[in-house]
């Protein structure tokens, strides 16, 4: 809105850098308020036909502009970055976490516990590691979210002694944490319009860290991570095909380094944060006139 307010009122340049496609996720995910959906339309016209430019994080986002917007509008696709500095194998070591041994594999989830991430599949998957009687595979839930409780809840009414919940941590400690993990888990509900248009931070910053990423939805993330081959792609849903992902990283020690050093790779040439912020730049300047 200040963006608009400043595009109308002031003659100033506009470019809209659109995170998420609203109010095709809130749908998805189950709004239905037809007033609050009316305003994020109204919003979504007014900011695309007022943009000079826009910015989208993700191919689907940049598909849902155009769907919309004027076809003249240029639209570039600049995803979130890798911090190539704070996640860092280099600082891999062993993990301190409580609860984890010197031989467990663990698989960690790094960022919010929310509605959308679809978390309770992971407790499934545990659940199946345990009637499996794979007591070494762990898996720990950093961070934050209105969903995290009742995750811990049910952890604990299931007996899943394999799922570990920690607080948030600073960034500079999560990047270490996040290079000592064996590999990272990249979780969301089975929502169509998550496939191709979201750009999760925690992606990335599993990327930069040098360990191979394990991924329960189709979509532009797993063609990176099958392209790549810095991680395992499980269909949505289908908790026996997780959990033999994670157990096949765990005996194959060899096979998720060469996962680990690739995905380091991709971070390195595609997403950096330099190279991002540099196409970020020359679209602003572009239209700075």
């Amino acid at each position: 809105i200040p963006g608009l307010a400043a595009k109308w009122f002031r003659g100033k340049p506009f470019v809209f850098e659109v995170r998420d496609l609203w109010p095709e996720l809130p749908r998805a995910l189950g709004l239905r308020n037809p007033f609050v959906l009316g305003g994020m339309s109204l919003l979504e016209f007014l900011g695309y036909r007022s943009a000079d430019a826009c910015i989208g994080l993700s191919p689907g986002i940049v598909d849902g502009i155009r769907a919309r917007a004027d076809e003249r509008l240029p639209v570039a696709m600049i995803p979130n970055g890798c911090d190539l500095e704070v996640f860092h194998p280099a600082k891999r070591a062993r993990l301190t976490l409580p609860g984890i041994g010197p031989d467990d594999f663990v698989a960690g989830f790094t960022g919010a516990h929310g509605i959308a991430n679809g978390l309770d599949a992971l407790l499934d998957v545990a659940a199946e590691l345990k009637r499996r009687g794979d007591t070494r595979v762990k898996l720990a839930f950093i961070g934050d979210g209105k969903e995290k409780e009742r995750l811990a809840a049910r952890a604990t009414e299931l007996g899943l002694t394999n799922c570990l919940f920690f607080p948030p941590v600073p960034k500079t400690e999560l990047g270490a944490i996040t290079a000592s993990l064996d590999c990272g888990l990249m979780v969301l509900r089975d929502v169509p319009a998550f496939y191709r248009g979201t750009s999760p931070n925690k992606f990335f910053d599993y990327l930069a860290a040098g360990i191979p990423v394990v991924n329960n939805y189709p979509g532009w993330l797993a063609g990176l991570i099958t392209e790549h081959r810095c991680g395992i792609v499980v269909p949505p849903g289908n908790v026996g095909a997780f959990a033999d992902a994670l157990q096949s990283l765990a005996a194959d020690v060899d096979g998720r380094r060469a996962m680990g050093a690739a995905a380091r790779v991709l971070a390195e040439k595609e997403f950096a944060r330099p190279l991002l912020a540099a196409r970020f730049s020359a679209v602003l300047e572009a239209h700075a006139a």
